[in-house]
């Protein structure tokens, strides 16, 4: 577990330096950029496109994993928008909720029994 904590925290450092350039780059403009290119139609519309959808999967996982709970579907949103450094604090928290136990971490308390 320790292993998967620092790869977490390594993985959103680096999304966070990373998008700070970014931004500084070229601005906020992410959204635009983003169905620009699947508009577009080319290979960067198609990453976008995959990329989507596993933003989607994580959100349908973190909201089923909170029973769809009003809680449950705002951590989903959160997901969706978020992607990446969302799911590594995510993670990072039910990690240390459920003291390492990946049964919990995965399904949630209630179906983990």
């Amino acid at each position: 577990m320790t292993a998967f904590r620092v790869f977490l925290g390594t993985l959103l450092a680096v999304i966070a330096i990373y998008t700070l350039a970014v931004v500084a780059e070229h601005g906020l403009n992410l959204f635009a950029v983003f169905f620009g290119d699947i508009g577009a139609l080319g290979w960067p519309g198609q990453f976008n496109l995959d990329f989507l959808g596993m933003l989607m999967l994580s959100a349908l996982w973190t909201a089923w994993r909170n029973e769809f709970s009003p809680k449950g579907l705002l951590l989903g949103l959160l997901a969706l928008l978020f992607g990446a450094p969302f799911l590594a604090i995510y993670l990072l928290v039910l990690s240390v909720q459920s003291q390492g136990n990946l049964k919990e971490m995965l399904l949630g308390e209630a179906r983990a029994g």
